[in-house]
């Protein structure tokens, strides 16, 4: 802890103090596992901490070698890491298999990749350093299993001994056999390390004869088709062909195993942490590799631009209209930021953000046009009329032009509906109103929208645009 002492005193002239007192007492005090793959949602709820400012710590921290960070790819299914990143440029398979689920997956920024943060071992050392000398169950908790499943903190190795039958560590390139009798169950057979997995429907008439199956543990083979046996001995004979220590687990496929999965909690997406400005501000260039394209199932886009702005630098002069733009960029920026989102790029007088959910979006294009009107209201004058239009959907995040941007036609729908909207009225789309966080946004507010059939250029169907006055 002495090497972190000024690193600590570094990160408190970049982030909250309550924040940073928060985090240097979890780094002195916490057991190693709560230092292993933190989750900085839950971390900020358990300290009673804003969200926003908790992010913008762990990333700060992060930066001054304080944590590391870690892309996880996640199974929607049972919450199981499929595979763990240092950067988001290796993210770069098409597909993911869950053997656990015996499911395939295309990765999505939305809920199929966590980031998360690990004390450095220059700050402290922990267990989860080295990762295959943890205690099988221990390495279910810290390595397997992704932040966002709710595991119990005092009872977990109880509660996993409800579904757990027997297991074992297995030396690389060792050989072992486990015997045990079967129940009539499903049981699963399952290697977290090497992610595979044997499904074994036992039922029928009880046997007496013992009943063998063979498995090894390559990373290559998988998952194999269920195997029908009959309650009674089994032996089953195991090989570890990789070059690390292996956890064949006999798991009961139970409510107990299916009651510990099914309990979620929020973690921070890779979508929501590209949406944050303190990200993009750090990381810059070095988050997606110029040949990668990321799928994002629903991010919120919010266009702006300044309405007359040829004619205000006609009428005030060069200089003058300079620094009111740049007033107006500043305002933006900072509203955007305290809205969890993140300016994309500005073109010109315009700016494109993006927003992690539609509500967002809205607050912070509300708050945008209360801002222009008392900077117009303190210069007595009129120069400063912002038109904006929101739209939400799919895309893809790509690399363009050294910077990580945005592709796909919910970006060129979100532009068109700016495009559309006049001075102090807010444009937003059928996707944006449909989702119930805005309309609780727009009854808190008292706003009533205004909708209209329109046809944007390039677009084939006409789309709903709604008046947000």
């Amino acid at each position: 802890m002495s090497e972190a002492k000024p690193l600590f005193a570094m990160l408190r002239q970049s982030a909250r103090p309550r924040v940073v007192d928060a985090l240097e007492r979890l780094v002195r005090e916490a057991p190693d596992r709560k230092l292993s793959r933190i989750n900085a949602l839950a971390f900020a709820a358990s300290e009673q901490l804003d969200v926003e400012q908790t992010i913008s710590a762990f990333l700060q921290a992060s930066r001054l070698g304080l944590f590391e960070m870690s892309w996880n790819v996640l199974c929607p299914g049972c919450g199981g890491v499929l595979d763990a990143n240092t950067s988001l440029k290796t993210v770069q398979s098409d597909e993911y298999t869950c053997a656990l689920c015996a499911a395939g997956y295309e990765p999505t920024l939305d809920e199929m990749v966590e980031v998360t943060f690990t004390v450095t071992p220059r700050v402290r050392h922990i267990e989860a350093h080295n990762p295959h000398q943890l205690p099988a169950v221990e390495y279910f908790r810290q390595v397997y299993w992704g932040s966002g499943v709710d595991l119990p903190d005092n009872d977990f190795e109880e509660k996993v001994d409800e579904f757990i039958i027997e297991s074992l560590e297995l030396p690389a390139g060792e050989k072992a056999v486990i015997s045990l009798h079967l129940p009539p169950s499903f049981i699963i057979v399952f290697e977290p390390v090497t992610h595979a997995a044997q499904f074994l429907d036992v039922t029928g008439e009880p046997t007496k004869e013992r009943q063998t199956i063979s498995l090894v543990f390559d990373r290559v083979h998988r998952h194999s088709e269920t195997i029908t046996l009959r309650p009674g001995p089994l032996r089953i004979s195991v090989e570890n062909h990789t070059d690390v220590r292996t956890l064949p687990s006999v798991c009961l496929a139970n409510d107990a195993l299916h009651t510990m999965l099914g309990k979620r909690r929020p973690f921070l997406t890779a979508k929501s942490l590209l949406s944050n400005q303190t990200f993009r501000d750090i990381y810059r260039t070095d988050t997606i590799d110029v040949d990668q394209k990321l799928r994002i199932t629903s991010l919120t886009f919010l266009f702006t631009d300044l309405r007359g702005s040829t004619e205000l630098y006609e009428r005030v002069g060069d200089l003058a209209a300079f620094d009111l733009v740049k007033a107006h960029f500043g305002i933006l920026n900072e509203i955007v930021g305290a809205e969890a989102g993140a300016v994309v790029k500005t073109i010109g007088d315009a700016v494109m953000a993006t927003f992690p959910t539609p509500d967002r979006a809205l607050v912070a294009a509300m708050r945008m046009r209360d801002a222009m009107l008392r900077l117009n209201q303190e210069r007595g004058n009129e120069d400063l009329l912002l038109k904006i239009g929101i739209h939400e959907g799919p895309c893809i995040a790509v690399s363009l032009n050294e910077r990580q941007d945005y592709f796909g036609q919910t970006v060129n729908i979100a532009s068109r509906v700016q495009h559309l909207a006049t001075s102090r009225e807010i444009f937003a789309t059928g996707s944006v109103l449909n989702d119930p966080r805005v309309s609780h946004v727009l009854t808190d507010h008292g706003l009533k929208p205004m909708s209209q059939t329109v046809t944007l250029r390039g677009i084939t169907d006409q789309i709903s645009i709604f008046t947000i006055p």
